[in-house]
């Protein structure tokens, strides 16, 4: 059985450290039990996305990792969520997924009952709502919510625990700090299509090459009034490089210091063939 110690006396300011001492007993009691206690799970994206001048560009790359894994080289981390509203998925990949999945089924219900189409703001708070209010944070899906509506173009970033925000440009994941720099340097309201799609590139490529969770190649998602436009492998900067030089060498090259032969002894007990039958 489990007792939460609780504070002897209200902290009117600075850093409680109560909650240490509660930490401590339940960690002994289940040792106690054999039980293990959680563990944080590290995990491996750059997903960006910015607002230009004609709608929303998302862009993610497509490393999925395990620890220290590559699980898959290619996987897609730009989710369907309405025809004109798209999410780009970072944290633990199944969560990302099923959670788009249900958010996109629930979109599609509301259009057929008010007939009407999205609007960002309406699955953004949704999200977060799914997100918080009945997981508590313990689904580990960080989300960039994009896409046009009847009121313009819009951008959101959602955390696993409820918060979110609205900015011209976002990067989440483990590789965000080296995309939101290329952001930082390069970003200008109103951009056009080709410079926003190759400053989205470059912020992801940075995360690849900064991050060792992500890799692989760059997805891409335009979205506008007129439609969507899904560039699958819109870029590969981590291509195999070509070989250059001939590494053969003669045999002597490298001197042998000692040569040691070891004989094996083996007898044969039982040896017997077995035909296989072809009919």
């Amino acid at each position: 059985m489990f007792h939460c110690l609780k504070p002897s006396k209200l902290h009117s300011g600075g850093f409680c450290f109560e909650n240490s001492r509660r930490n401590v007993v339940l960690e002994s009691n289940f040792s106690e039990l054999g039980y293990k206690t959680p563990t944080a799970r590290k995990t491996g994206t750059t997903i960006a996305g910015m607002v230009y001048k004609d709608g929303v560009i998302l862009a993610a790359d497509t490393r999925a990792t395990d620890d220290m894994v590559v699980a898959d080289k290619n996987c897609m981390k730009i989710h369907y969520i309405a025809p004109k509203i798209f999410c780009c998925g970072a944290g633990v990949a199944a969560d990302a997924k099923i959670t788009t999945q249900i958010m996109a089924s629930n979109v599609a219900l509301h259009m057929l009952n008010t007939g009407r189409p999205p609007l960002v703001a309406m699955v953004t708070r949704q999200l977060k709502q799914m997100l918080f209010f009945r997981y508590q944070g313990h689904v580990g899906s960080s989300l960039i919510v994009g896409g046009v509506d009847v009121t313009g173009s819009h951008l959101y970033s959602i955390y696993p625990h409820g918060s979110y925000d609205k900015l011209p440009f976002l990067t989440m994941g483990s590789g965000a700090a080296a995309a939101v720099s290329v952001f930082e340097d390069r970003f200008k309201p109103k951009m056009e299509l080709e410079d926003a799609k190759q400053l989205v590139r470059d912020a992801i490529t940075a995360g690849i090459f900064c991050d060792l969770g992500s890799g692989s190649n760059v997805d891409l998602c335009v979205i506008t009034e007129s439609g969507v436009e899904y560039l699958r492998g819109y870029d590969k900067p981590t291509g195999k490089g070509k070989r250059e030089g001939q590494y053969k060498y003669k045999p002597g090259t490298t001197a042998v210091l000692t040569n040691t032969v070891t004989p094996l002894f083996l007898d044969v007990v039982e040896q017997s063939v077995n035909i296989m039958d072809t009919e």
